[in-house]
């Protein structure tokens, strides 16, 4: 008898999770709470590690489909000083696949294919242990049971209160989100000192990250150090009011760089949130993690890679192994927290030394990680 699975949350995690289930023809309900696909932007840029992220879409059986649309040149990484003097210009080699840059929309429609979601079906809670299984409650007074409820719902997740009472909590560095469009054609400058890839620049308690997507799409990404409640007098729906704040904040720094906050568009606030490095939980029969509602980290390239990696092992766990569905899960669980407790520590000192009082840490960083 096929087991009754859900997974709630149709993002790289739970979409993955669905495909490689999918793929070993074992039915799955994606339970998502966005109306339609292309209900909200879908982000930026991801780099997908040939260990994690690639590992998965092989699992998944769209390694190929991937490449093809993947951004190798999107590897290059350059980083400046304040004053905008060139500290690094990595160049990957023509046949570098180690990282390649996809943008999420684009993932997501790859690994959307043939699955079947049930779009604008929010989940506001699951009740393990019932007669019938897991109880579902959706936002519209519905309700259903599965055998097995996989939550893969993000860093506020409505599936973790069912596992866990932890929450995430804040790290002290917020972040403002602005995009340039057209880059090449509009601003031939900037698209010149970005580059094929990322432009990193850091200052004291403060960097500018700049990000190229496809066709001509370029994120930017100002990071620093504040309260919580850094903006109580500043309307953040005011994009020339977001924006002077930022130039006074990054003030001192080279005008080439300080463009990439003129030429800016709306501006999205992000502070950056975690779950503790050692999180785990006492396992619960019938619900399980996935991803950010797991093991929330820093944003520094892992996140993704990891949750899409686990939810192509506990799909093909579920799919080739024995009948006993719970002990499945229990396995799963136990390899997920130490790798993704390995990852979180990185992330967390990696971001400590990227927003630093020193920016030669975030140089000595990067050396680390991408050595010459």
């Amino acid at each position: 008898m096929r087991h009754r699975i859900a997974v709630v949350g149709g993002g790289p995690a739970g979409l993955t999770f669905a495909r490689v289930l999918h793929r070993h023809d074992h039915p799955v309900t994606i339970l998502e709470r966005d109306p339609a696909p292309d209900a909200r932007p879908p982000g930026g840029t991801l780099d997908l590690h040939e260990g994690l992220g690639q590992l998965a879409l092989d699992k998944a059986g769209l390694l190929a489909e991937f490449q093809a649309l993947s951004r190798p040149e999107g590897q290059a990484m350059r980083i400046l000083d304040t004053a905008g003097t060139v500290l690094r210009d990595w160049r990957p080699d023509p046949d570098d696949r180690a990282n390649p840059e996809i943008d999420r929309g684009q993932l997501r429609d790859l690994l959307l294919g043939p699955l079947d979601v049930r779009w604008g079906r929010g989940v506001t809670k699951v009740v393990p242990g019932t007669r019938d299984g897991v109880l579902v409650y959706f936002a519209d007074g519905g309700q259903e049971t599965f055998d097995l409820v996989v939550g893969a719902d993000g860093a506020w997740s409505r599936i973790r209160p069912a596992v866990s009472s932890v929450t995430p909590h804040y790290t002290g560095v917020t972040a403002m989100e602005t995009s340039l469009d057209d880059v090449d054609a509009r601003h031939p400058d900037l698209a010149r000192l970005i580059g094929d890839g990322s432009l990193a620049v850091y200052g004291m308690n403060r960097s500018l990250v700049a990000q190229r997507n496809s066709g001509g799409h370029v994120k930017v990404y100002a990071r620093f150090r504040a309260p919580l409640d850094w903006h109580t007098n500043l309307d953040l729906a005011d994009a020339e009011a977001v924006r002077s704040s930022l130039l006074a904040l990054y003030d001192g720094w080279a005008a080439p760089v300080l463009d990439l906050l003129h030429h800016g568009t709306a501006f999205v606030h992000r502070p950056l949130y975690v779950l503790p490095v050692t999180h785990t939980w006492t396992h619960v029969f019938g619900v399980t993690l996935l991803g950010d509602a797991a093991h929330l980290m820093p944003p520094l390239g892992v996140g993704a890679n990891l949750a899409m990696l686990e939810g192509a092992e506990l799909a093909e766990t579920i799919a080739t192994g024995s009948e006993d569905l719970d002990k499945a899960v229990r396995a799963f669980e136990e390899q997920m927290w130490v790798r993704a407790g390995r990852w979180a520590k990185i992330t967390t000192a990696g971001l400590e030394r990227l927003v630093s009082p020193d920016p030669a840490e975030a140089l000595a960083h990067f050396d680390q990680v991408q050595p010459s």
